[in-house]
């Protein structure tokens, strides 16, 4: 990393940590406060909203990457617009209520509107079938959905959504390194930054959570930097997919199995892998660094070999995803709630 770089990141992480701070001070003058329920999974009423923070400095500093050369337009635009949409949407949703029709709907025309600036999604072979773009591009709408969603899903216990996005950044700026793409890595590097300004006030014990403006920000933003690598090389794509894998297995484990149960996935619950983990332990701590040594000691060595070309991308995904599915089997995800 140049010295430059590393000024921008800490100087990115620095005015996240101030701001986020500045966030508490009013939230808890405003008492915009999170108050505890069945379904929650903290006890003590908590401020609200932190995660405003690191998209206002995230936001404020794609432009002059773009401008110093560092990203490409399509990123910039793709980037700010789509975030800029979600991070909307959740604002409101955290202080009032939308309807889940329209923040489905406006969660499309952010996925949409990335998607046009990225050009859409490349072929991709899976399986020995090769998918043309257009399906691709389909398919990858509804992955962007889904995506943003369920890191929405998994920001339920301290720290764990900004450890895992610090985590996904910091190994996929690596992987870029291992590749032979390291300019690319700024994003990844400057969003981590600024995420891990927030998690200073959001470890375990909380003093601040971060909302659905943060939560779905962070998830669309880590999928516009997946399809980024999906342009680069298609073994780039797996392994982003793998180091997403922690939430990935989670959420999508836990919603396949309240479906089959027939329960209204839109409802609040607490049946995902990460939430009766920590009921398990007795506090958020223990499952948050869980989340932490899983990306740096099982994801990312599977993830390396997969950029370096050592691995077959969907096999070496399979080989990442299934001690999860175990943890996730052993810990009961979707089941119903005792």
């Amino acid at each position: 990393m140049s010295l430059s770089l590393l000024i921008l990141v800490i100087i990115a992480t620095l005015a996240s940590g101030l701001l986020t701070y500045l966030i508490k001070n009013y939230a808890l003058a405003k008492s915009l406060m999170d108050i505890p329920n069945e379904r929650s999974s903290h006890t003590i009423p908590t401020p609200r909203g932190g995660g405003v923070a690191f998209v206002i400095v995230f936001l404020f500093l794609l432009p002059f990457l773009y401008w110093w050369q560092l990203i490409p337009e399509f990123a910039l635009w793709g980037l700010w617009g789509a975030g800029i949409i979600v991070a909307i949407i959740g604002f409101l949703d955290d202080h009032g209520h939308i309807a889940a029709r329209w923040r489905l709907l406006a969660h499309f025309i952010a996925a949409i509107w990335l998607l046009y600036w990225f050009s859409g999604f490349p072929n991709l072979t899976v399986l020995g079938i090769n998918l043309p773009p257009v399906i691709t591009s389909i398919l990858a709408v509804f992955y962007l959905v889904w995506l943003l969603n369920l890191y929405n899903f998994m920001d339920g216990i301290d720290g764990i959504a900004s450890v895992e996005a610090i985590c996904v950044c910091l190994s996929g700026a690596l992987l870029y390194y291992v590749a032979g793409y390291s300019l690319i890595s700024y994003t990844a590097l400057i969003l981590a930054g600024v995420v891990a300004g927030f998690l200073y006030w959001n470890f375990p014990p909380a003093k601040i959570f971060m909302g659905d403006a943060g939560s779905g920000f962070l998830g669309i933003i880590l999928g516009g930097l997946s399809i980024q690598a999906a342009w680069i090389s298609s073994q780039l794509f797996w392994a982003w997919l793998i180091l997403l894998g922690v939430f990935i297995v989670d959420a999508t484990w836990t919603l396949v199995h309240r479906l089959l149960r027939k329960e209204k996935v839109y409802e609040a619950h607490r049946s995902h892998t990460y939430q009766f983990a920590a009921r398990y332990f007795g506090k958020h701590t223990p499952v948050t660094l869980a989340v932490l040594l899983i990306n740096i000691v099982w994801l990312l060595p599977i993830a390396l070999l997969v950029a370096s070309n050592d691995f077959n991308g969907l096999f070496a995904l399979l080989i990442a995803y299934l001690p999860l599915c175990c943890l996730a089997y052993i810990f009961r995800a979707g089941s119903a709630e005792q």
